[in-house]
């Protein structure tokens, strides 16, 4: 078997059996088949999709290609959570502490930034001394003692999928729904979880910009994962503005412990407690969704979730003062801001646009060994509804090196739309998709 006739059939439209899809998986895993035939294998995936029996196949051998968890000693479910991507998209440093902190297990294996949109383990560490490589035993420690850990993937856990997501990210092959199937699921169902939550993005700041094929995503998720034996549910949500104000790592940590203390903007608020009421449903905490959110809000209230992420940083080696003080958090030298050209109501943004900006500020990679600058950024002013007067600010810009303002700032100064009139704000939940909950 060779890698370059599976490409060449993949290529041709063809359907793959599931020895050349372990073939493929194999040479991603030790080593055997070079990156070049890999992206290419990415890129006619991408140009020629994978029927549903590729799509498993695919997600069992990225499954095995590692090690599966076993966290069946432990008290309580196991529930985690993961989002496609997008712009501004922290719920899960929101909902992880919010779900332990009422009872359950939430064991967070997450990935790295992804094209415009950003990472997990990126903004994570954001915050000093923050640890998200940890061994499988530090992992489980983390775990026991607070009921969630949140960590990137370790050389055990679907390494082929390690491999093939950093070379996605670098090669305009983020978008493909079978790819994504198969990245998502092979880590999800690696830690040993008994449900899953998922939070489908779709409008212009998603990989997936239209309804249906956020739906079509959200579909294969849900049915991979329920042949597997995981309770699964698919929320379908807006991306046609950033979630909350803040894109860019330390901000959006800073912007999390807003909500955990009670405040921040509704829009990552209500999300939060939308999917950790899920969360806490799927994992039998709860008997309705109404109950979860009712808990969920509870649990902020009292100030039981920010004591857990406190607990979960401090546990992880990071800086929990930051929690108190998010000056501790990286900040950025400079800052600068993009002004309304004229008056009305903000009536669209190109989403996607703004996370490229925060890209191009040094806030994620353009090549897969690119460094991230924690500290820059930038903070959406105004949301799609809101009135608009000439010169008024519309994104405020932190950052660090001169050269890379003025590429960002024209992006920026493109990217916000003002009408004479008021459109009705987008809907932030779209459709929820489940199997029998």
């Amino acid at each position: 078997m060779r890698a370059v006739d599976i490409i060449r059939k993949k290529r041709n439209g063809q359907e793959l059996s599931r020895e050349e899809i372990e073939f493929v998986v194999r040479g991603a895993t030790h080593d055997t088949v070079p990156d070049y035939q890999l992206a290419a294998f990415l890129m006619a995936t991408l140009l020629r999709g994978m029927a549903p029996r590729e799509v498993a196949a695919l997600t069992e051998a990225m499954l095995r290609s590692g090690e599966v968890l076993d966290f069946s000693d432990l008290p309580g479910k196991k529930v985690d959570k993961h989002s496609t991507g997008g712009v501004g998209d922290k719920t899960s440093l929101i909902l992880a502490p919010i779900v332990a902190a009422a009872g359950l297990k939430v064991p967070m294996i997450s990935g790295r930034g992804l094209g415009h949109s950003g990472g997990t383990l990126d903004k994570l560490e954001a915050i000093p001394g923050f640890n998200v490589n940890l061994s499988l035993r530090e992992f489980r420690a983390v775990l026991e003692k607070c009921g969630c850990g949140l960590i990137g993937q370790t050389p055990e856990i679907a390494p082929a999928d390690k491999k093939l997501y950093a070379l996605r990210d670098v090669t305009a092959t983020v978008e493909s729904p079978a790819l994504i199937c198969g990245s998502i699921m092979s880590k999800k169902l690696a830690e040993g979880i008994d449900a899953l939550v998922l939070d489908v993005k779709t409008g212009n700041g998603a990989f997936m910009k239209s309804e249906e094929d956020a739906e079509h995503l959200a579909q294969l998720l849900v049915d991979t994962g329920t042949r597997m034996g995981k309770k699964v549910v698919a929320l379908i949500t807006n991306m046609d503005q950033p979630l909350g104000r803040k894109v860019g790592n330390a901000l959006e940590i800073e912007e999390c412990i807003e909500v955990l203390c009670g405040g921040g903007p509704a829009d990552l608020r209500d999300l939060s407690i939308e999917l950790s009421a899920w969360m806490l449903l799927l994992g039998e905490r709860v008997s309705t969704i109404e109950e979860g959110r009712e808990l969920a809000g509870v649990m902020i209230s009292t100030g039981s979730a920010l004591g857990k992420f406190r607990e979960i940083i401090r546990l992880q080696g990071g800086d929990a003062g930051v929690i108190d003080d998010t000056a501790k958090l990286p900040q950025a030298r400079h800052q600068a801001i993009v002004k309304a050209q004229s008056s009305g109501f903000l009536a669209g943004v190109e989403c996607e646009q703004v996370g490229v900006a925060s890209m191009i500020l040094g806030g994620g990679r353009e090549r897969k060994e690119d460094s991230i600058d924690p500290a820059v950024g930038l903070i959406v002013e105004k949301r799609i509804g809101d009135p608009v007067r000439a010169g008024e600010t519309l994104a405020t810009i932190r950052y660090n090196l001169d050269e890379k303002l003025a590429p960002a700032t024209a992006l920026l100064e493109r990217t916000f739309h003002i009408a004479a009139s008021s459109p009705a704000p987008p809907a932030l939940i779209h459709k929820i998709l489940s199997a029998a909950v």
